[in-house]
Order: structure tokens, then sequence, then C-alpha cells
């Protein structure tokens, strides 16, 4: 991940008190900490920002992630899982398997492609997409 949630924070005005830095932090690195399909909720990433700061209430990692989520730092996503779970906003879509609740990230600038397509040929200019696939392992594999 080349940017952080620090970084786009400082990139849109975002101001980060000490509070918020930690839970910029906490999301940025949940990936590098917890797994390549690790997709945090509030109650998940309070729990982690309390390991580093029990200062830190549940209410303002809410508010935070709210922000975040409102200047377009984070994205919002909900997996059919009943739980809404943040990460950074960039550019990739998800493979979801139903039975695990495994979380595979992937691009395709063939998928990309299609989708621009589509959009030009009903008179559309693609500005945004978001791709969810939610699968069950193939038992020939």
């Amino acid at each position: 991940m080349t940017d952080t949630i620090e970084q786009k924070c400082l990139a849109k005005g975002v101001k980060l008190t000490e509070q918020r830095r930690t839970i910029a932090r906490v999301i940025s690195e949940s990936k590098k900490n917890y797994g390549v399909s690790d997709h945090p909720d509030v109650d998940e990433l309070y729990k982690r920002v309390s390991d580093i700061d029990n200062k830190i209430s549940i209410a303002t990692v809410y508010r935070t992630v709210k922000l975040f989520e409102e200047s377009g730092i984070l994205m919002k996503h909900d997996f059919k899982d009943g739980k809404a779970r943040y990460e950074l906003n960039d550019d990739h879509n998800h493979l979801i398997d139903i039975k695990t609740g495994n979380i595979i990230e992937f691009t395709s600038d063939e998928i990309e492609s299609i989708q621009k397509k589509i959009a030009e040929k009903h008179g559309y200019k693609l500005v945004d997409s978001k791709l969810e696939l939610y699968c069950v392992k193939d038992k020939s594999d």
C-alpha cells in the first residue's frame, strides 16, 4: 500500500489529532499486520486501537471512521455478513468466500476495460466502480 491514510488525510486537509493518527495507522497497517484479507469492522478497530492507546473511546473510533469515509479516504463495505467493514479507498475489487468469509482483493485490466465499454455503450463515462464477487470454493480444487 503506497498511500497511507495519514498521507491521504494531509492531501485532503483532514486535521489529524493524535487519536485520529493512531486510528489511521491501525487501519493502514491492518493488511500488513493481520493478513491480506483483513477488512476490520469498527469493533475490531477499537480493539486494536485500545491495545495502543486505551484512552481512545469507541465513540472516537466511530466518529473518525465516519470522517475518513465522508472525506473519501476510507471505503465502507458490507460483505453480507452484517458488519460494516473499512479499508483505504483505492482501486481494487473483492472476491468473497461466503462459507469462510475470506476476502481476496484483486485488480483486472480486462474487467476495467469491459466496465468502461458498458458505460460508453450507454452514453456514459465511467468514473468509479466497485465489484464484489460472492463465491464458494470449487470442490475440484
